[in-house]
């Protein structure tokens, strides 16, 4: 079970359809933009469990995120991101394994403490259950790659993944920045361009697809992102788990 309680906010799962409608209206709004009246919904929802964030006073829904969990790398295929990367490689791992997606702040809502309290809860969930590598599909707003060049620069020359990982191309439309672009990154540049979770991701030791999937019907652009827990340097460790504990 995941629960958090950590100054504004609190973490919980969702228990009820009205939860995950709520989720849904938030998604919505986080990624497609709307008045909270439509929702971003999916086959892969009934499957996932679904992480709540909220003001602790007034109960308001400021982030979510749902997560799907694995024995290990033999189950690969039937993960979200399976749509979008061949994924054969990761056949291989051979721990537990957690898929996290559709994660989303409230696009009014800028308080850094937010993320901070979802990754807590997430650690609590990696070591109660013993998991060994977090991955998903880390989102760029809109298609359009020009004003993430910088960003797609420092990804390849930092955080691209170890070839025994490595995924493939899969979608039909990809940006494949590792082969293709030819920029040396302007750092300040680049870390003002990478969404807030794929940077913590990279922090915490994460690395990424040399490529980037274009998904018309999200509006993103998005990269294969995956953290091996083992990896994760003790210090980072140790203020997560200051967070979960």
């Amino acid at each position: 079970m995941v629960s958090l309680c950590r100054g504004r906010y609190c973490v919980r799962l969702a228990q009820t359809p009205q939860d995950i409608g709520a989720a849904q209206r938030l998604r919505q709004r986080a990624f497609l933009g709307g008045d909270g009246g439509r929702r971003d919904a999916d086959p892969f929802d009934e499957i996932c469990a679904h992480i709540l964030v909220e003001e602790a006073e007034s109960g308001r829904l400021v982030c979510c995120f749902r997560f799907l969990t694995f024995s290990g790398g033999g189950e690969i295929e039937r993960s979200y991101s399976a749509q979008f990367y061949e994924l054969s490689a990761l056949r291989r791992f051979d721990g537990p394994m957690v898929e996290m997606g559709r994660f989303c702040i409230d696009p009014d809502c800028t308080d850094p403490d937010i993320l901070r309290v979802a990754w807590g809860a997430m650690t609590a969930y990696v070591d109660e259950n013993n998991v060994e590598m977090l991955f998903g599909c880390s989102s760029f707003s809109g298609t359009d790659t020009r004003e993430y060049l910088d960003a797609f620069a420092m990804l390849r020359d930092r955080h691209i993944a170890p070839k025994r990982w490595l995924p493939k191309v899969k979608a039909p439309d990809v940006f494949r920045f590792a082969t293709r672009l030819r920029r040396k990154p302007n750092p300040k540049l680049a870390q003002l361009r990478m969404p807030p979770l794929l940077r913590s991701y990279l922090l915490m030791g994460g690395w990424v697809s040399d490529h980037a999937v274009v998904d018309q019907q999200m509006n993103t652009l998005h990269v294969f992102t995956g953290l091996e827990i083992r990896a994760i340097p003790p210090a980072r460790k140790r203020l997560l788990r200051a967070i979960a504990s």
